[in-house]
């Protein structure tokens, strides 16, 4: 029955591995006794000493190795495999990503290849429940950072962020072989720029399995966690570079023409700080942060009207907070702009996410 399923779903199973153990071989006989008929392993520049459990896939009809030298990393040989079956595999219609050490069951894999069946547009996720007693420490509050950031930062609502079993249709692999990141940071870059593209996530519960307390993993805690957060990191950095910007541009205008201007101090200086760091701001967003093909003219029509809009509310509200605890001292009023341009920063952040920089063309 499982044969007829995945011969009429006609997708392959991608494992990437390093220095594997006999776990490997138990995972491609069971994608196998599932009725996967192609599945591609790649030896990331394992060691000689692990070269058996290869040998032994590679005798196998339904496996095809693919090798790289040397270590490159997870997202490389991910890649790899998707350029493979570009190159050779015309006829294939999807493929799912999974680790070869266990932690995927077949059935799970199963289950993700009917979901993208069902959903060829997609970009199909198996996610684990990391509120099992069983999952270590690290996993659990590391996928609850993650997932924090992603719905806080970039809109994308997801229960694990970390899986490594993910489906998608053909029509994808072009895009998945350009995403940037050769190690565990691609798999954070893909979902970035699948969701700028605008590509639906399906999520699909599977069992959590945890072997030895995730020893067999290959993930660096520290450099790793550094490659993947650096790319989130940046998508907000911007925002708050060009508020320094503006908060300083606003205390040497208002220090320098604010006796002339007396009340017309705040909103005049307000607008000038503005206008130089939102057009800084502007072009770090379009090209560095959210990565937008939206048409130059467009997206900065949209970015100045939500500009004055915000200036206006920031502007109102430090002149209302200025009468209110009656000081015209330029120290006094920043701190009031900063608190005020703070709130407003979160708001903007969404617009702009969703309105100003979304290329709906693609």
């Amino acid at each position: 029955m499982n044969e007829a399923i995945t011969t009429n779903i006609n997708c392959a199973v991608i494992l990437p591995s390093l220095n594997p153990t006999d776990k490997l071989n138990a995972v491609v006989d069971g994608l196998i006794e599932a009725g996967f008929s192609d599945i591609i392993v790649v030896d990331d520049g394992s060691g000689k000493e692990y070269q058996l459990p290869f040998e032994q896939a590679a005798e196998l009809s339904q496996v095809t190795l693919l090798r790289h030298e040397v270590n490159r990393g997870k997202g490389a040989a991910l890649k790899t495999a998707f350029r493979y079956l570009m190159e050779s595999r015309p006829d294939i219609q999807c493929a799912i990503t999974a680790d070869g050490d266990g932690q995927h069951l077949p059935g799970d894999i199963l289950n993700c290849a009917l979901a993208l069946k069902d959903n060829p547009d997609a970009l199909v996720l198996g996610c684990r429940d990391f509120t099992l007693p069983e999952v270590p420490f690290k996993s659990r509050n590391g996928n609850r950072i993650t997932s924090f950031i992603f719905r806080t930062g970039c809109g994308i609502r997801l229960s694990d962020t970390q899986t490594g079993l993910r489906g998608a249709g053909a029509a994808l692999f072009p895009a998945l072989t350009e995403v940037s990141g050769d190690r565990y940071e691609y798999e954070t870059n893909m979902l970035l720029m699948l969701h700028r593209m605008g590509i639906p996530f399906v999520e699909v519960k599977i069992e959590t399995v945890y072997e030895d307390n995730n020893s067999g993993s290959h993930f660096r805690p520290f450099r790793d966690s550094f490659l993947i957060y650096k790319l989130i990191i940046k998508y907000m950095a911007s925002s708050f570079a060009s508020a320094g910007i503006d908060l300083l541009a606003f205390l040497i205008l208002h220090a320098i023409f604010g006796g002339m201007l007396a009340k017309l101090a705040v909103p005049v200086c307000t607008v000038a700080a503005r206008v130089i760091s939102s057009f800084v701001n502007f072009n770090l967003n379009k090209k560095l942060v959210f990565g937008s093909g939206k048409k130059y003219s467009s997206a900065i029509v949209r970015y100045y009207i939500l500009c004055v809009i915000q200036l206006s509310v920031s502007a109102g509200l430090v002149y209302l907070l200025g009468l209110l605890f009656t000081t015209d001292s330029s120290w006094l009023l920043t701190l009031l702009k900063a608190v005020v341009d703070t709130v407003l920063f979160f708001l903007s952040f969404h617009i702009q996410r969703e309105w100003v920089f979304k290329d709906n063309s693609r």
